[in-house]
């Protein structure tokens, strides 16, 4: 069996980076992506999906330093539905890209961080823009980890 998803879009917004209770990181953000097509009177369609990247560990830690609003990103990874009860007790579904890859593709509206240097200027570690790789590692923590997690 295959669960694997690649998805070229856009950051809707900068991402959120939070903590488990075990001091994973994880790091959050939407990318949107285009479809175009013309119905039957030949005019044109367009159809913009959101979709919810989630990041642990190393590449969260990318993802929270150099990626912003705007950004093109390659996210390669799988999906993942996940459950909770929310504060008036009614269960909640939601459907996640658990990235394991992440490649940078353009610089639309924020100019590159310079080699090493992340989005705030300290040089914390090395890493080059173009492809982020987790290490084949894209398991997330535990179901119990995640219960105080409301993202």
């Amino acid at each position: 069996m295959i669960n694997k998803v690649i998805l070229v879009g856009r950051l809707g917004k900068d991402p959120d980076i939070r903590y488990t209770p075990d001091g994973t990181m994880v790091t959050t953000f939407r990318i949107a992506t285009d479809e175009q097509w013309k119905d039957k009177n030949g005019e044109k369609v367009q159809r913009t999906e959101w979709h919810q990247i989630v990041a642990y560990r190393k590449l969260a830690e990318i993802c929270g330093n150099y990626l912003v609003k705007g950004k093109l990103v390659f996210i390669e990874g799988r999906i993942q539905t996940r459950s909770w009860e929310d504060k008036e007790g009614i269960k909640r579904y939601i459907t996640e890209i658990i990235a394991g890859d992440m490649k940078m593709l353009d610089s639309r509206g924020h100019s590159p961080p310079f080699e090493g240097q992340n989005k705030t200027g300290d040089s914390s570690f090395d890493a080059s823009p173009g492809g982020i790789n987790n290490g084949g590692d894209i398991r997330p923590p535990s179901d119990a980890q995640l219960d105080d997690v409301p993202f």
